[in-house]
Parts: C-alpha cells; structure tokens; sequence
C-alpha cells in the first residue's frame, strides 16, 4: 500500500537494544567493539555509530527480554507524523511525549508496533 500524501519513514535516528548487564554491554560496546561513547544515564548508554545512535538498555519489564531491540525513525514533526500514520491506520501504543529537554533541543517519541509485534518508534529532536 502507498500513500499519495508524501510522508514516508526513511531515516532511522536510534536502535536500542536490551542487554542483561548494562555496564559488561558498555564496556563491550565501548572497550571491545570501540564505539564512541557518548554519555550515560540512569539504565541506559548511549554510543555514536555514524549518523545512528545506539542505546543500550537493560529491560525494565517481563515482556522486554535481553536481545530485543526498537527501531526510532527520526522524523522533523512527530505531531504530523504521528497524523499521518494514524490515517493510515498505525494503532500507537503511546502517542507523542515528551521525554528530555536539552538546552537547545526537547526530544520526543512516540511508539507504535509493526504486523509482526516489534516496537517502532517515531523520535524527534525539536530545536527550542
């Protein structure tokens, strides 16, 4: 099915993937694989590869095992984006929020699942 409104995901901005033990994945990531680290918060960390961001993560529920990933489509208006999709019949299991506000951007995500159940997101990095 295509779609005549112009919209189309193409660029994937982050994969996160869950890991057993958050600090043996980042100094695999980071000491062995050699990945630039970028910073670390609470549960997770974050490394640079090339234009993609890549987050470990460890599972925070039952149904998020090790080894499970999201992939996070950057997109310029997550609230258009998030429209589009909807129309086009997405069910989104969390609608735009919010979630960090740097000093010159406030990202945001919303997350939605593909046929076969895997988690997808929309992110967006809005300048203030």
């Amino acid at each position: 099915m295509t779609s005549d409104d112009g919209f189309s995901l193409s660029e994937i901005g982050q994969i996160a993937l869950t890991v057993h033990d958050l600090e043996e994945a980042t100094a695999f990531y980071r000491d062995v694989l050699g990945l630039p680290f970028l910073f670390e918060v609470p549960g997770m960390s974050f490394f640079e590869c090339g234009d993609i961001r890549l987050m470990l993560g460890e599972s925070d529920t039952e149904e998020q095992s090790a080894g499970a990933f999201i992939l996070y489509y950057q997109v310029d208006d997550i609230n258009a984006a998030h429209e589009t999709l909807k129309k086009r019949g997405v069910e989104f299991v969390q609608d735009p929020v919010l979630v960090h506000k740097a000093e010159d951007h406030e990202l945001w995500l919303a997350f939605f699942s593909d046929l076969d159940g895997n988690t997808l997101a929309l992110m967006c990095e809005a300048p203030l």
